[in-house]
């Protein structure tokens, strides 16, 4: 069966990929993950995030896939020492870039299976075998490689060593991250996790005599984006992705929503279950894509498995994210006797405003409020306030869990 792995920049997110349908999360404490900026985990959030996954049956890969530089090494081995007195079973995971790195988890966690980063930049079987004659049991793929070419990999690899993919989110114009534009520009090493994102920047042109004078580089009216690359979406391309062999499905994003890893998360499952339970009679629906549409995001491409990055580099041509709808409000409760759900507030709701709600296997459903009560249950006008308590009618049944969200 694929597996299916979502991003948790934190215990929230790693909580509604869960709860929507990932088999697996990809996390990080809060040292060596390459996104620093996101809240991470702190030792005892990964306890309970363990005790929950293990609970649900599902699993937790921690990456510790920055590259350290020498006198970071004693406070990593401190930092996987202490990874090794987690409870619930411990770890399914650890995701690595660095052979030091490697080397320190088969000796502190020895038990624990250890997955090879992207970072690392596999795109050959015989890198792959390597790896795995040193011990690892999976390789996370760099994007750079092509749809037939991990065919062929897959082919010349044991079968007990699982392949991993990016299907869906954000790409970088470097070779799978490999970056030093931005400790260059200022000074925060993207092979640490502190990536600037400075392909993502506007960037002009300066004549020498008129230093007061630049000219943006363009191409069209709104500009050339001369090194901010699309996201990769995948979610047409199941059958293909599943049948050449890749193991694991990974959604990139833990800087994103919670909102976000929901419907994403959402809409992969829907697409590979609805694909694993039916190959003869599977098709398209293109309401997953529709929900996709729904998160923030760049232009949208199928990233390299179809082309060439020497021929198509897959950069942006319009500026910025596309914008998601509002994530408006999470169900704590439902009450089936008077038809009424009580929501945890994230974004305004006004009486009268037309909403979707999302649920774990199921699309956007819509319907318009009409009457917003408080915790005290009086009638308000509407919910300004974040993190407030509040109660609408819905014409369905919902759970802990949906998202309400503004209705395009």
């Amino acid at each position: 069966m694929t597996e299916l792995l979502s991003p948790a920049g934190n215990p929230e997110k790693m909580r509604a990929a869960l709860l929507y349908g990932a088999d697996a999360v990809y996390l990080a404490g809060k040292r060596f993950g390459m996104r620093a900026a996101a809240d991470n985990f702190t030792l005892s959030e990964l306890d309970e995030a363990l005790s929950l996954a293990h609970e649900k049956k599902k699993k937790i890969y921690l990456t510790l896939n920055t590259l350290p530089r020498e006198d970071e090494l004693i406070s990593l081995d401190e930092f996987i020492a202490e990874l090794s007195r987690l409870g619930h079973g411990g770890l399914d995971g650890v995701i690595v870039a660095d052979l030091g790195v490697f080397a320190s988890v088969k000796k502190l966690l020895p038990d624990v299976p250890v997955h090879i980063s992207t970072q690392a930049g596999v795109v050959n079987s015989e890198t792959a075998k390597m790896f795995y004659n040193m011990g690892a049991s999976r390789v996370v793929l760099a994007r750079e490689i092509s749809l037939e070419e991990i065919k062929r990999l897959r082919e010349n690899i044991p079968p007990s060593l699982e392949i991993e993919a990016f299907v869906h989110g954000s790409m970088c114009v470097s070779f799978s991250g490999r970056c030093l534009l931005s400790n260059n520009l200022v000074g925060r090493d993207a092979n640490r996790g502190m990536c600037a994102q400075p392909c993502r920047w506007n960037y002009t042109i300066r004549e020498e005599k008129r230093p007061d004078m630049p000219f943006p580089i363009e191409e069209e009216r709104e500009g050339a984006y001369i090194m901010s690359s699309k996201d990769m979406c995948m979610v047409e391309h199941i059958p293909e992705l599943i049948e050449a062999g890749i193991s694991s499905f990974k959604i990139e994003g833990r800087m994103k929503s919670a909102y976000y890893t929901a419907v994403v998360t959402n809409a992969y499952r829907a697409a590979i279950d609805g694909y694993m339970n039916d190959k003869q009679n599977y098709k398209f629906d293109p309401a997953w894509l529709g929900e996709l549409d729904s998160v923030s995001h760049r232009e949208y491409c199928t990233g390299y498995f179809y082309d060439d990055p020497m021929q198509n580099a897959q950069l942006c041509t319009q500026p910025g994210y596309m914008r998601e709808k509002a994530y408006i409000a999470v169900c704590e409760s439902y009450d089936k006797e008077t038809g009424t759900a009580t929501f945890i507030q994230r974004n305004r709701l006004i009486d009268g405003d037309n909403v979707e709600m999302i649920s774990p296997g199921k699309l956007g459903r819509a319907f318009r409020v009409e009457g917003i009560w408080d915790e005290h249950g009086d009638a308000v006008p509407s919910a300004p306030h974040p993190m407030m308590r509040f109660t609408v009618k819905v014409p369905f049944e919902v759970k802990p869990g949906d998202i309400m969200r503004g209705e395009n």
